[in-house]
């Protein structure tokens, strides 16, 4: 009898240990993770223009004015942006750079989300093409 008794206790004892072990190891995995997260956050509102995605074609409308389609996607996992800044170079057949103009976006687009716009801007003639690229935008705090 007493030997079954101490058998128990011993069980109990480890059993117990395993326990605080197991919970110790999910506070430091949660502490962790809270860390990445947070490191991750301050890199994507440090560098929007990482995460920011810029696509798009130009095609001249019937009143002789560039106009853009485009879209944005939000390649970030937890910040979202806003007053997304893009610059519009507008050039020749040839090649020669002819002039430029920017829009600001005031949209907000969530991680994961696409925001698609459109670009009207009347150019000298002779404009072949245009290309866009972001500038800047505003991280958003989450």
């Amino acid at each position: 009898m007493k030997k079954q008794l101490l058998a128990c206790i011993i069980i109990l004892a480890m059993l117990v240990a395993c326990k605080n072990k197991d919970a110790e190891a999910s506070k430091l995995d949660k502490k962790s993770y809270k860390e990445q997260k947070e490191s991750l956050l301050d890199k994507e509102k440090k560098s929007p223009k990482e995460f920011l995605v810029l696509t798009g074609e130009d095609n001249r409308n019937f009143w002789g004015k560039s106009v853009y389609r485009g879209k944005i996607e939000n390649t970030a996992t937890i910040c979202s942006y806003k007053n997304v800044r893009v610059k519009f170079l507008y050039y020749k057949s040839d090649g020669t750079y002819v002039t430029n103009h920017e829009d600001v976006y005031e949209d907000v687009i969530k991680p994961g989300d696409t925001f698609e716009f459109k670009s009207k801007y009347k150019t000298p003639s002779g404009t072949d093409s245009v290309t866009a690229s972001i500038m800047s935008a505003v991280a958003v705090g989450n």
